[in-house]
């Protein structure tokens, strides 16, 4: 007695780890793909990168912006002669002197060639691109999570289909287990099913060791940790009916106007027209303002001087100004800084249609792939319910002794293929459709 209540103690023991190492695992609610792409986007190392550089370009504009402003900048000096030197009285004598000096100017850009608002513009339009940039990295990681999302969609449907088959098998298994007792079924017939239950969990481990390295593909573009605990919401896609699709150029239309890829390559083609503006500045004068005041100690050894502060009170001085720096001939530095900003323009212009060229091929291969998605789902939802059917008749024809273990075997073989084509063509249907919506400036979502 006292064994048996040992034995349910330590088992009690044994059942509360186990519960203990999987609650933390079964507790975590599942992510749904929203919840993935904005944990990846708010995460992500190549997106805060691209948030760095947003903030250095807002430092690039404030700097433009501040330009306009007068400098300030004092000095203080201090100077000491030693040796024979001349004097008042034409004689070379030895006298050490020694000049202390303190200054503080100040100079306003009054004009400077437009080159100071064509800077500040320049800057404001690579800010706007720059965030562009970085709502393309988000739209990219976004895109990544979504592909790993519905891998793993597949992957459990694909992991499901191998275990339900294994399940077949195994009663199958034991009802030829029990006709071999009775003597309707030979030791080979039994032989063979246990090989063929065996191929079917070899077959269900595999999808479970594709799922688990999906899960851990998506939890690593997530920045997590580990994949402990991690599962995603499997979406209702059954029943899902899809409108008809826009055509590529009416898609196109819709991206051009919304996706950050362009957006940002036509900011920096206009920004290139300022750089042209801000070349052709060197062309202008430049007019400043000057304004200063200064004052100095002197003293020479072996003369008497005015004491310190008595001499900067007498030496102090301030003055004002105006310069006007005309430029005559720079080495034709400037003609060539204005031809190579209209080269650059010229590359920019380049990249952008390079930019709107790749986003319709891009346009175009979703649209042909939802196409086929559409087709192969439908054909695949045919085909499934077919085989279901061949299988159900040849099951039943099999339990009646009317079709052989192999006739059985290949009936459940194909009718589970259809399975997994039919599961594989529907999440192929909804991703593409989703990608066709995330094109058109919707949210990626299923």
């Amino acid at each position: 007695m006292t064994a048996k209540r040992n034995m349910m103690h330590g088992s009690a023991i044994a059942l509360s780890l186990i519960l203990c190492h999987l609650c933390p695992a079964t507790a975590q609610k599942p992510w749904s793909l929203r919840d993935c792409c904005d944990y990846a986007v708010a995460h992500n190392i190549s997106v805060k990168q691209r948030q760095v550089a947003v903030e250095k370009q807002s430092l690039v504009l404030s700097t433009a912006r501040n330009s306009r402003l007068p400098d300030l900048n004092g000095s203080i000096g201090e100077n000491l002669s030693f040796g024979r030197g001349l004097t008042a009285d034409n004689v070379y004598t030895n006298k050490n002197t020694s000049n202390t000096s303190f200054s503080l100017q100040t100079t306003v850009p009054l004009f400077t060639g437009f080159q100071i608002p064509e800077n500040i513009r320049l800057s404001r339009l690579n800010l706007e691109a720059v965030t562009q940039d970085l709502e393309k990295a988000k739209n990219d990681i976004r895109m990544q999570v979504a592909q790993a999302y519905v891998q793993i969609l597949y992957d459990k449907e694909m992991a499901a289909v191998a275990h339900r088959q294994v399940s077949i098998d195994s009663m199958q298994v034991v009802r030829l287990e029990a006709f071999f007792h009775n003597g309707k079924a030979s030791e080979a017939e039994v032989a063979r099913q246990r090989a063929t239950m065996a191929a079917s969990q070899t077959t269900a481990t595999q999808a479970d060791n594709r799922l688990r390295l999906g899960l851990l593909t998506l939890s690593q573009l997530l920045e997590l940790p580990s994949p402990e605990g991690f599962d995603v919401v499997v979406p209702t896609i059954a029943e899902r009916q899809y409108g008809i699709l826009p055509h590529p150029d009416a898609i196109y239309a819709e991206a051009l106007a919304c996706k950050p890829e362009i957006q940002s390559q036509e900011l920096r083609l206009r920004g290139a027209d300022h750089s042209i503006n801000i070349a052709r500045a060197g062309h202008y004068p430049k007019l400043n303002f000057n304004a200063g005041l200064g004052t100095n100690y002197y003293k020479t050894s072996g003369v008497e001087a005015s004491n310190f502060g008595e001499q900067l009170k007498n030496n102090f001085s301030q003055f004002i100004g105006i310069s006007l720096n005309v430029p005559i001939f720079n080495r034709f530095s400037v003609r060539n800084n204005i031809r190579s900003a209209k080269a650059d323009k010229d590359n920019q212009q380049l990249a952008l249609d390079n930019a709107k060229k790749t986003l319709y091929k891009e346009i175009q291969q979703v649209y042909y792939n939802a196409l086929n998605a559409d087709a192969k789902e439908q054909s695949s939802q045919q085909a499934q319910v077919s085989s279901h059917t061949a299988f159900e008749l040849t099951k039943a024809k099999y339990e009646n002794g009317k079709a052989t273990l192999t006739e059985f075997n290949e009936a459940k073989n194909t009718w589970l293929k259809a399975e997994s084509d039919l599961v594989q063509a529907r999440y192929e249907n909804l991703y593409q459709h989703a990608l066709i919506d995330f094109y058109r400036g919707r949210e990626l979502t299923f």
